[in-house]
C-alpha cells in the first residue's frame, strides 16, 4: 500500500515575504497551509490574502493558533489560566474561520504554533484547554501535534481526530524532541539533509512541516517532494 503524507507550511505571518511572492511559491509545493490567526503575527489583510491564495492552489487551510505575543513571535511561553486559553483559542479559530469563509475557503484543522505547540505536549492543563476549545464545536476539527503529545492523547480520548506531525527542517534530540532554536544546528538548511529526515519521518507521521521562515524554505520543500516521490510516498492533504 502506498504511503501517503501531508506536507504543510506556516503562512500568513510576514508581509514582506508575502509581497516578495515567497509565500505564494510555497503554496505551490504543499498540501496544507497553517494560517496564522493574527495573535503572534500577521494582520487581517494578510490572512485573508493567504486564504484566497490557498483556495486558488487547492491547499487545505488550518488554523495556527498561538500565544498573543507579537514581540516574541509566539515562541515564548505565556502562563494563561485554562479558561482564558480556551477563550483565546476559540477567538482565534473563529476569527480565521470568518476570514477563510470570505475567501471562499474553510478551516479544516487546528495546529498550535511555537511555544503553545510545545507547552501542550507536556502540560496537561493547557493541553486540556486546547482540547476543550475544539470540543466547543459539535464537529471538532482535527488537532495537529508531535507524536507523544499529551494534547494528542487527550484529543484522541475525546474522539477528536489527531494528526501526528514531523519536521523536515528542524533537528531532533535523542529523546525525540526538537533541538531548541537557540542551539547550533537547530534548523536544517541543507535540502538533502531535510529530505532524508522527511523520508525517515514519513514512516511514522501523517504530516511533515517546513517553516516558511527557514532559510531556503522553497529549496527544502522542492527537494523533500523529489525524494518522497522517488520513494513512492504520495503527498496529499490528510483531510
Amino acid at each position: 500500500m502506498t504511503r501517503r503524507v501531508d506536507l504543510n507550511v506556516d503562512l500568513g505571518e510576514d508581509r514582506a515575504r508575502w509581497e516578495s511572492g515567497e509565500d505564494v511559491w510555497l503554496l505551490g509545493l504543499v498540501t496544507s497551509a497553517n494560517v496564522c490567526c493574527g495573535a503572534y503575527a500577521g494582520d487581517d489583510d494578510l490572512i485573508r490574502a493567504t486564504c484566497e491564495a490557498a483556495v486558488a492552489h487547492d491547499v487545505a487551510i488550518g488554523a495556527q493558533v498561538g500565544y498573543r505575543d507579537r514581540e516574541g513571535f509566539g515562541r515564548r511561553e505565556v502562563d494563561l489560566a485554562p479558561r482564558d486559553l480556551v477563550d483565546e483559542v476559540r477567538h482565534q479559530l473563529d476569527h480565521l474561520a470568518e476570514l477563510a469563509d470570505a475567501a471562499g475557503g474553510v478551516v479544516t484543522y487546528l495546529k498550535p504554533h511555537g511555544a503553545l505547540y510545545h507547552r501542550i505536549a507536556r502540560d496537561p492543563h493547557q493541553a486540556e484547554a486546547v482540547v476543550e476549545a475544539l470540543l466547543a464545536d459539535g464537529n471538532p476539527l482535527p488537532l495537529v501535534g508531535m507524536p507523544g503529545s499529551i494534547a494528542l492523547e487527550m484529543a484522541e480520548d475525546a474522539g477528536i481526530r489527531v494528526v501526528h506531525e514531523g519536521f523536515a527542517d528542524r533537528a531532533y534530540t535523542a529523546e525525540g524532541g526538537l533541538v531548541p532554536r537557540d542551539q547550533p544546528g537547530a534548523v536544517l538548511t541543507d535540502p538533502d539533509e531535510a529530505a532524508r529526515q522527511a523520508l525517515s519521518l514519513a514512516e511514522s507521521v501523517d504530516s511533515l512541516c517546513v517553516h516558511s521562515d527557514s532559510p531556503e524554505a522553497e529549496a527544502l520543500l522542492r527537494r523533500v517532494r523529489e525524494v518522497l516521490a522517488a520513494h513512492d510516498v504520495a503527498i496529499e492533504a490528510f483531510g
